[in-house]
């Protein structure tokens, strides 16, 4: 049985994204934007009281093949997708769960040590747990001696994090989206329920771009940063996630 955060949360998440979808036909004037329910129910082969009460935050049963019809409906990701199977308390029947594991795997320190260029690891928090000497200059005010390891905190509340990365909005709201694809394995776990309020409290930012309910799979690319003692850096962007440990990732930065 789904508790009230995650029913809320679900019918917010199905609503923002039905109301991003275009109607195929314009009906004149529409007083709701994107698709009316009863058009996403329709295409997804469901009920639209059902596709109501799910948006409404009501108590309703989700099989797995209703949840995967009305991932299609919205166009969903894969990231996307996976956030709603795991906010409706599904497993997706095309997706195999990894088991959880107690530590992080050595492996994941010893690759962030051999590499020459900036490199760290990321846990399910977004804490850094291993960077090398190349990532600690980089990233001054996170990885430096003596600050706090989030790097959601860093970008969101550190002005050093708003100073460091340029076009600042966008990658911060980018950033987000890919955190809330991780977020969704750890709804019920307080550590994460404390990071989420203490981001809300310190970012007017965040609290509303977290509304928006944005999902998407970490990618690389082209990331430049402004560096107080260097000036501007470019790297092309790579994300790993270990095999025994798909909660934790190494990000390498090499110079572009």
């Amino acid at each position: 049985m789904l508790d009230d955060d995650q029913r809320r949360l679900l019918g917010e998440f199905v609503r923002a994204h039905r109301e991003r979808l275009a109607p195929e036909q314009p009906a004149g004037r529409r007083r709701t934007p994107g698709l009316r329910r009863e058009e996403l129910a329709a295409s997804a082969g469901i009920s639209a009281t059902w596709c109501a009460w799910i948006e409404q935050g009501r108590e309703v049963q989700a099989s797995p093949h209703a949840l995967a019809r009305l991932s299609v409906a919205l166009h969903l990701t894969r990231a996307e997708r996976a956030y709603l199977f795991e906010l409706a308390g599904r497993r997706d029947p095309d997706v195999e769960l990894p088991a959880s594991v107690a530590e992080a795997p050595r492996s994941l320190t010893a690759i962030v040590d051999a590499l020459p260029h900036p490199a760290y690891g990321l846990d399910r928090f977004w804490n850094a747990c291993c960077w090398n000497d190349a990532a600690e200059q980089l990233f001054y005010g996170w990885l430096s001696e003596g600050c706090q390891r989030n790097l959601l905190r860093f970008i969101f509340l550190d002005p050093r994090g708003k100073n460091l990365i340029p076009g600042w909005e966008d990658r911060a709201r980018r950033v987000l989206a890919e955190f809330r694809a991780d977020f969704s394995h750890s709804l019920h776990d307080p550590e994460m329920n404390v990071l989420l309020e203490a981001l809300h409290r310190g970012s007017p930012f965040f609290a509303k771009t977290w509304k928006e309910h944005g999902v998407l799979e970490r990618e690389g690319g082209l990331r430049t940063f402004s560096h107080p003692e260097w000036g501007v850096l470019s790297f092309e962007q790579h994300t790993f996630r270990p095999s025994d440990r798909p909660d934790h990732k190494l990000v390498m930065l090499v110079p572009a």
